[in-house]
């Protein structure tokens, strides 16, 4: 039951950090193309990816099940989703 807590808080935080950055790179590249999805989706795949391959049981990090869990279900999967880019690709046809 803690995992379902942990995976909820890595959510939130993957949440608002996506919201940030959307904000951030549509003030700095304006909104006619979604920039921030582009490089929110390219930044977090590329974090999983990493940490997946590092916290392995035979990797670098010795990690628990649960931080794993945290990190990429919970910070990373909030963080890339594909609705948001399904909604912006959808406004841009």
């Amino acid at each position: 039951m803690l995992a379902y807590v942990w995976v909820a808080i890595g959510g939130a935080l993957g949440s608002v950090a996506r919201f940030w950055m959307s904000q951030a790179m549509a003030a700095k590249f304006g909104e006619s193309f979604p920039w921030g999805t582009l490089a929110i989706n390219v930044l977090g795949s590329f974090v999983i990816g990493v940490f997946a391959g590092l916290s392995l049981p035979d990797g670098r990090w010795q990690v628990t099940p649960g931080a794993r869990q945290f990190v990429m279900i919970g910070i990373c999967g909030g963080y890339t989703t594909f609705s948001s880019f399904s909604l912006q690709t959808l406004q841009l046809m």
